[in-house]
């Protein structure tokens, strides 16, 4: 059986990858995701706000007391070698990336130009073989003013830079709130990335009715999450030169399956990871491998892609029609109810 994939232009033993998480924040969690099967990991985040935050505190810290005498610094002296958050990051993907077998890809979150491009290019010189920019909360249209045409063009322009701060690939992890996905992906292709992850999972607020504060909400994807990312990644196959990463709803085996008939390259899993553990990785690259031999296939190439949207003649009328058929079984269910 070949499982093998490519992804990125990486050459990986098989499509599962484990997603960024807090399982990939830490060396010895890396290693375990290499240990339970991950054909390639990406790291969990680095977020430049939270990282210049830590600074913030860091030197906020360092400070108090510093003016009540005058030689008060030579009770608390600076911490050898400290050299910030972002720094840390980038040495812990420096000996992960030593220490493991598989490709490492880091993750990077901005929010400044120069945060984009300069953590970009001090990842790989850690040694990621790919980053992957997470530009789900790249931008929060509240000004009314702005257009969708500028969002989009702001984000573009952000994958040109970092393209050329580094030379390693650049693959994209988009939110699912864009009017036109697909020209959206032949401009990130267009301004020099590798791949496109569909999609990432936006965090959004709740709100507590005692304190009558905002709270965050943190519901893990589930394989009820697929059907949007299943959908634009088998109309996105066949009319893009990007590799394609499935990033929500990769629950179990099945999930994999889907995605790669609709053309993904990989899949990457996350939450499934949180919820049952990392071994989960084996239990999918093991069900994949059962799924293929059971309908006659003998590798990943021969199943990929076969329910693109572009096999279709009309893909526009075959998702209307899909459409109205939920409508009916919508119908269906309410007679049901009703009987009952």
């Amino acid at each position: 059986m070949n499982l093998q994939t490519n992804y990125l232009g990486l050459s990986l033993r098989h499509p599962v990858i484990a997603g960024a998480s807090p399982l990939s924040a830490t060396i010895d969690g890396i290693r375990r995701l290499e240990d339970a099967g991950a054909a390639a990991i990406v790291a969990a985040s680095v977020y430049e706000d939270e990282a210049l935050g830590e600074d913030a505190a860091f030197d906020a810290a360092v400070a108090i007391g510093a003016e009540s005498h005058a030689e008060v610094t030579n009770y608390l002296p600076p911490l050898p070698g400290y050299k910030g958050a972002l720094a840390a990051h980038a040495e812990m993907i420096r000996r992960a990336a030593e220490s493991v077998s598989v490709p490492l890809i880091a993750s990077l979150n901005g929010v400044t130009r120069e945060g984009w491009t300069g953590i970009a290019a001090d990842l790989q010189q850690a040694g990621a073989a790919a980053i992957e920019l997470d530009l789900d909360l790249f931008h929060i249209p509240t000004d009314p003013r702005e257009t969708s045409a500028e969002i989009e063009q702001g984000l573009v322009e952000t994958v040109r830079e970092v393209c050329k701060a580094v030379t390693i690939p650049v693959s994209v992890k988009l939110g699912y709130n864009f009017t036109a996905p697909a020209h959206l992906a032949v401009e990130i292709a267009a301004a020099g990335a590798s791949g496109l992850v569909l999609f990432g999972r936006r965090f959004e607020p709740d709100i507590d009715l005692e304190t009558l504060t905002f709270r965050p909400r943190l519901c893990l994807s589930t394989a009820n999450d697929i059907h949007v990312p299943l959908m634009w990644i088998s109309l996105l196959a066949g009319k893009t030169s990007l590799s394609l990463a499935a990033g929500r709803g990769v629950d179990g085996p099945e999930e994999v399956v889907k995605y790669l008939l609709a053309g993904a390259d990989v899949a990457e899993a996350a939450s499934s990871l949180l919820r049952h553990g990392p071994s989960q990785l084996n239990r999918m690259v093991e069900g994949l491998t059962e799924w293929i031999e059971a309908h006659g296939a003998a590798s990943v190439a021969e199943i990929r892609g076969r329910l693109r949207a572009d096999r279709f003649a009309q893909p526009e009328a075959l998702l209307r029609v899909q459409y109205l058929r939920s409508l009916r079984l919508q119908r269906g269910a309410l007679d049901n109810v009703r009987r009952a």
